[in-house]
């Protein structure tokens, strides 16, 4: 019996349906993002509100085109002009004819992180619409190091930096001294002494500018007492992106130029992103109350907080729950982790266990919390923890694909946080949604 294959006929003409709309599906995630972008209204645009020059591209349809190109993978602003001309979903956004400039999406990007602030609160909110978020209820935090746009190796430590200054400024010596000589054979043919000496001293000074922010950083962690037995020698300054940090990635045994971004997501169901920031710290230590702070009352009213050993501190639990007089908590409940935990269970874990007695006076904070995470409800609502904010980042870096900021400088990276938090929550909301229209969600629900 011989095989039976479907025909490729590539020389007939393949005409796509007249209207472009019928190219997508019509629960397709392109016109979910577009319809949400319209609903909710966006505001506070920088445009060229004179007219003059040129036309510029609709806003809205900038945000979308953004909002749609992370959601979906693509990050550099030359990658998604390009997939303008040949991504149907794209050309949708654009109206199959317009196709904005790489460097025109890159300004946008910049200047327009208030928008997407706005916008990543105004789809929670929509959120709320759906019946898919709820007012109330509790959140988990967690940070993950996101390389930055910089190579470590573009990095100087302060003894290095120092050294490198000794040394230019010999070679300066050196150079004026030719300079005085009538034989200056000793260059290069083509070479200038004034241009040889300006390029060292521009380098010194910029040396110079690197060891005063170190020195800066290393005053600043010797005052809130952290980075102990850490020396001014050891501290590096990266030229290509001053803002970011040698960190410890992955299993904590190579080091990447990255910065820590942090994330609080719901517990209660949607796995949305409900607060988030980038931060240059190398650890969570002292995120744990602006993490919190950072999910707006408009979007949650939160009643727990899930976290790791990573941000336990006495002070941070304290300075979230914000307990009164007589030792109530005024804020939400604070569930952190005061060692690090195994994975997986033993057989004692296994076990049922009796009640616990009544807690001795004397506990410290550190045993009260320990104990607080050995109840039922303790138990329950650190284990929403792994089931929602480390699948959430497991998401941004393996199924959106990013893993290295595009933009540098900590005000940028921290916009370009927004626009993928943004976009992330555009795409679970759709598919919490069922993957529907906007219009069938606002319907039904």
């Amino acid at each position: 019996m011989s095989e039976r294959f479907l025909n490729i006929d590539r020389e007939t003409p393949m005409l796509f349906p007249v209207d472009m709309r019928e190219w997508l599906p019509d629960n397709h995630l392109v016109h979910f993002i577009v319809d949400s972008i319209n609903q909710i209204g966006v505001r506070g645009f920088k445009t060229n509100e004179r007219g003059s020059g040129s036309e510029q591209f609709p806003p809205e349809m900038m945000l979308a085109l953004l909002i749609y190109s992370y959601a979906t993978g693509r990050f550099g602003s030359r990658t998604i002009e390009a997939a303008t001309y040949t991504d149907v979903a794209l050309r949708y956004i654009c109206g199959d004819k317009a196709h904005p400039d790489h460097s025109v999406l890159c300004q946008f990007r910049k200047d327009n992180k208030e928008v997407f602030e706005e916008t990543f609160t105004k789809v929670l909110l929509l959120a709320h619409q759906m019946k898919k978020l709820k007012k109330v209820g509790g959140i988990s935090v967690d940070g993950t190091k996101v390389r930055a746009n910089a190579s470590k190796h573009k990095a100087v430590s302060y003894k290095r930096a120092g050294e490198i200054i000794e040394a230019l400024r010999g070679e300066v010596l050196e150079l004026v001294k030719m300079a005085e000589e009538t034989d200056v054979k000793g260059l290069e043919e083509g070479l200038k002494i004034p241009d040889e000496i300006k390029r060292r001293e521009d380098r010194v000074a910029a040396l110079e500018a690197a060891q005063a922010e170190m020195e800066r950083m290393y005053a600043e962690a010797a005052e809130e007492g952290s980075k102990k037995g850490k020396k001014l020698d050891e501290y590096q300054h990266n030229f290509t992106d001053s803002d970011s940090r040698i960190m410890k990635a992955g299993n904590g045994k190579h080091f990447e130029q990255s910065y820590n971004a942090q994330l609080a997501v719901d517990t209660e169901g949607s796995m949305l992103i409900l607060g988030g920031y980038v931060t240059q710290h190398g650890n969570d230590k002292k995120e744990l109350e602006p993490i919190v702070s950072n999910v707006s009352a408009e979007v949650r009213e939160v009643s727990d907080v899930s976290a790791d050993s990573g941000y336990y501190s006495e002070e941070a639990v304290a300075a979230v729950e914000k307990a009164d007089e007589e030792g109530l908590s005024q804020g939400p409940g604070v569930y952190c982790a005061v060692e690090k935990s195994r994975h997986g269970r033993t057989a004692e874990d296994l076990k049922k266990k009796p009640p616990m007695d009544s807690p001795p006076e004397n506990m410290s904070a550190k045993e009260k919390m320990a104990r607080k995470l050995k109840t039922e409800e303790g138990k329950e609502i650190y284990k929403k923890r792994k089931e929602t904010v480390e699948p959430v980042f497991g998401i941004i870096k393996h199924v959106m694909g990013f893993r290295q900021f595009m933009l540098r400088r900590i005000d940028k990276v921290n916009t370009e946080w927004s626009l993928v938090k943004a976009a992330y929550n555009f795409k679970r909301l759709h598919n919490v949604s069922g993957r529907r229209s906007l219009s069938e969600c606002m319907a039904y629900g």
